[in-house]
């Protein structure tokens, strides 16, 4: 005979009557089964979230990720209108972070004066982002790798800084390195040298991964953001990857090698064509740049293969970007990113997770301050609550799960970045400049800053940008006629559309909130 015991005198499964199974209480306990498995399988989805570190999307960015178009783009969603509102590193993370654009955020270059890191950015929109939100809804947060590029100065609290919503914290002091760098470690220095061992920070940040993901508490989700150096100089690949793409060159279509005429100054500044010097370097950062994505590689299928052995695979959204493009030769730039153009903000954005489809394109714009939204949205917060300028993009790959309409216009701005004293080795130049090359090729100035507002929808694909200068220059591309950008149109186009632009570009540098989702 069937039965449990019911508590007694002598407390629970202690002396007592035996109860027995009536029908009733049969369809009872099987009530409650059903239950407890629907609250099993309501329990949130889990998050990862990488971010390569200038990684492109138009120039051949993803060729070397075999595995992980595989892994997340064939088995989900695959967004080739993917941008970045600002190509620098610090601006750009701190856009992801936070769900906001720079204007809002106030971090404008990679400088401590800029906000980067800044005892500013500290006590005010890092103590709003989006990790400090999870960790209220009891999400298990962890971070490795890169944060913000000048994160652990001594002036704004070293390494015992650790920001508000992460339980584990592994994060790179200053910027990108593979080896020789120290880790705030939970707030404590760890400092490494250059065995591969131990040292390559890649793999470092898998290993660490994985060994979270193994110590994690089952009964509540959690979020991983990995954040590799790669592919960021010095592109230093792992040892069994030095020889890899030998015979590969940066492409030679497009823009590779075109003068910059009818262009803001800075693009008019390069002779063209570059000279053999700049093109054997650029070719070489190309090829290393690919050699050490290998490693990110190998990163995203440690971690598919993780998720499954956890049994948590089909409850996580894992998500793949970049923090911003890059340009090797374009408009006879050799190498860097900060540029108005398409090689600059068009970033790679691959994502597979519960609804989410296999092998989908999806051609709606989405921006990296979508990233916030997304995640938040995934953990059930009700966004309304939040000042956020992004927009959560779930409806787009996700539609049986949420409703959503695409933006119609968006911006890109960015601050330019320059010495106030002449390149002593390019005194010619002039003062205001930064990212001087050997050939006198300067790739930022103060004056390289712009604002831009970019309508891509089935009927334009319009792009048209005001710049800060004595100038007032202004470039306007079509980019449906002109993909690669070769023909500023400035003086062929409607007055009326110039006026439109115009009112729109103001209307987002000012944006805020909601304003930044629903411009006219």
């Amino acid at each position: 005979m069937s039965g449990v015991r019911s508590g007694g005198p002598g407390g629970p499964g202690g002396p007592g009557p035996l109860l027995r199974l009536t029908p009733a209480w049969t369809l009872l306990l099987a009530l409650l089964a059903l239950t407890c498995c629907a609250r099993c399988d309501n329990k949130p989805s889990n998050i990862i979230l990488i971010v390569a570190d200038d990684q492109d999307q138009t120039l051949g960015g993803m060729t070397p990720m075999k595995k992980t178009k595989a892994l997340i783009g064939d088995l989900g969603a695959t967004f080739v209108n993917s941008f970045t509102v600002t190509p620098l590193c610090c601006p750009s993370r701190s856009s992801i972070l936070t769900g906001q654009y720079p204007h809002n955020h106030e971090v404008r270059n990679n400088s401590l004066s800029g906000n980067c890191s800044s005892s500013l950015w500290q006590k005010g929109p890092e103590t709003a982002a989006f990790p400090v939100y999870l960790n209220k809804l009891k999400y298990q947060t962890f971070f490795a790798g890169k944060y913000l590029n000048q994160y652990g100065k001594k002036e704004v609290g070293d390494v015992g800084h650790v920001p508000p919503g992460w339980d584990q914290w592994h994060a790179l002091v200053g910027n990108s390195q593979y080896y020789n760098y120290s880790l705030s470690v939970n707030g404590k220095e760890e400092k490494h040298g250059d065995r591969y061992e131990d040292d390559y920070l890649t793999d470092l940040i898998l290993n660490r991964s994985l060994v979270f993901l193994d110590n994690r508490s089952p009964q509540h989700p959690f979020f991983l953001m990995l954040s590799p150096p790669a592919p960021h100089s010095p592109w230093t690949a792992a040892p069994q990857y030095q020889k890899q793409f030998d015979d590969v060159k940066a492409p030679r279509d497009g823009s590779f090698n075109k003068a910059g005429k009818d262009k803001h100054w800075l693009l008019r500044q390069p002779v063209s064509p570059m000279p053999n010097s700049s093109v054997s370097f650029l070719d070489d950062a190309y090829r290393r740049r690919w050699q050490t994505l290998l490693s990110v590689d190998d990163m995203v299928e440690a971690l598919v293969k993780k998720l499954d052995a956890i049994k948590e695979l089909n409850n996580t959204y894992v998500f793949y970007t970049s923090d911003n493009g890059y340009h090797t030769g374009q408009f006879s730039l050799p190498i860097d990113k900060r540029q108005l153009y398409e090689f600059d903000i068009r970033t790679p954005l691959l994502v597979r997770g519960p609804g989410i489809k296999a092998n989908q394109t999806l051609q709606a714009p989405v921006l990296n301050i979508d990233l916030a939204p997304t995640f938040l949205d995934i953990a059930g917060t009700n966004l309304s609550a939040l000042n956020l300028d992004g927009q959560s993009f779930l409806s787009q790959m996700a539609p049986s799960l949420r409703n959503g309409t695409a933006r119609p216009f968006f911006l890109i701005e960015y601050t330019g970045e320059g010495h106030p004293t002449p390149d002593p080795s390019c005194p010619k130049l002039g003062p205001g400049l930064s990212q001087c090359f050997p050939d006198c090729v300067c790739e930022d100035a103060f004056n390289n800053t712009y604002a831009c507002v970019r309508t891509l929808d089935a009927t334009h694909n319009l792009q048209y940008c005001e710049f800060a200068d004595s100038e007032s220059f202004v470039e306007v591309y079509d980019l449906a006629a002109d993909p690669h950008q070769l023909e500023n149109i400035v003086k062929k186009v409607d007055p009326a559309v110039l006026q439109a632009m115009n009112q729109r570009l103001i209307k987002l540098q000012s944006c805020e909130g909601e304003g930044c989702r629903h411009v006219d």
